[in-house]
């Protein structure tokens, strides 16, 4: 009886994701999948914790540490779900702890389906008994994949299975940003507004600049955000996917590139890195707070594209103060100057303006009517104009 009265509650008085209170920003965190996949432990989780407050990631602004897939083996007998007693055998509400005694907050993953991508066990007919368990255990965060579903095509299939996982969270009580992850097969951009925190926009990343072999890269991915602009704000943000900067595959220009844009897309910032061993270059892309500002602004406004002539771009965030974050972007084999003028970013021509190079962190005087820089093969020149 008491189960179907809370059935006929949340049926009557539909759950918002936005409602929750969180995620006012995009979040900033740490996962484990883009470096580790399937080996996770509660040594190395516990490591990720006090390497984000060793590094200053935490002073930065990261805040999630998120187990992704492989955690989970089984259900007990009461279809509970039961972590890897050999990776986890403290369980996981004491790894939650240690995480917060940290002043961090834990995330944890499963999947709509039957099974996770690995083929661990999933939530499909389990939502409400799984969100009452990570309530319990301290969980802030889920990300919810779309593995072995079904019917990974149907648009209502997904509508319906994410808003129940939306609906268990709410009913157990505990805030738990909801990350969704069916990988914008079914246009989440249209319907998620009111279901998660965050959604995936596209498939899988990829450590790389321009390659298609197991993943989406970097460039392709940002082709694929151009245009998603309106549906994303605070509480509700556009996903391209985690972070691949320091994991070895690309340049540290191409990873400034990488952060750069994302940082103007407002998108989610969830590093995957291995923050144990983070070499210098690594640690200044992912702690440069001028550049996380564009990304945390109060506004919640994402980026687009306002020009575009070959392989010179030029993209453009509005901030909450009235001034423009803009990134002249070289996806070019050599170097070649780009020019922004201030119309292009919704300026009169006439304007002064002051810019700031926000990774030079460098005033670069007052400005009229455009601004002109040679940008590197593959980088980046990133300002802030400020009338």
């Amino acid at each position: 009886m008491i189960f179907l009265a809370l059935l006929a509650l949340v049926t009557a008085n539909p759950a918002k994701a936005s409602d929750n209170g969180l995620a006012k920003t995009p979040p900033m965190g740490w996962n484990s999948w883009n470096k580790f996949h399937c080996h996770v432990s509660d040594d190395m989780i516990r490591g990720m914790a006090d390497a984000m407050v060793s590094s200053g990631m935490k002073d930065a602004g990261y805040e999630y540490i998120v187990i992704d897939d492989c955690w989970q083996v089984d259900r007990d007998g009461a279809g509970n779900i039961v972590p890897d007693p050999k990776q986890f055998p403290n369980g996981i509400k004491a790894l939650a702890d240690y995480v917060h005694s940290k002043g961090l907050k834990f995330g944890i993953y499963s999947d709509a389906g039957t099974q996770t991508c690995a083929g661990r066990p999933g939530s499909a007919g389990h939502e409400y008994q799984d969100a009452i368990q990570y309530a319990a255990w301290g969980v802030d965060y889920l990300k919810f994949d779309w593995c072995h579903t079904g019917k990974d095509s149907a648009k209502a299939n997904a509508e319906w299975s994410y808003a129940t996982m939306r609906d268990a969270l709410k009913a157990a009580g505990r805030p738990i940003l909801f990350s969704i992850c069916e990988w914008g097969s079914n246009k989440p951009w249209l319907w998620a507004g009111d279901t998660g925190n965050m959604w995936r926009t596209t498939g899988d990343i990829s450590d790389c600049w321009d390659c298609e072999k197991h993943g989406l890269s970097f460039v392709k991915i940002i082709d694929e955000e151009d245009g998603l602009e309106t549906y994303a704000g605070p509480g509700h943000w556009n996903d391209p996917d985690m972070l691949e900067v320091g994991n070895g595959k690309m340049t540290t220009t191409e990873y400034r590139s990488h952060f750069s844009l994302w940082c103007l897309l407002a998108a989610p910032l969830i590093a995957g890195n291995d923050l144990r061993d983070m070499p210098a270059e690594t640690k200044e892309i992912l702690t440069n707070k001028e550049v996380l500002a564009v990304d945390q602004d109060a506004a919640g406004i994402q980026g687009h594209r306002v020009k575009k002539d070959g392989d010179l771009e030029v993209w453009s965030k509005q901030l909450q103060d009235g001034s423009r974050a803009v990134v002249l972007f070289n996806r070019g084999a050599a170097e070649s100057k780009i020019s922004v003028a201030w119309q292009d970013v919704g300026y009169p021509a006439h304007l002064i303006a002051n810019v700031r190079d926000l990774w030079a962190h460098k005033d670069l005087g007052k400005i009229t009517g455009e601004y002109e820089a040679s940008v590197p093969s593959h980088g980046v020149v990133m300002i802030k104009v400020m009338p």
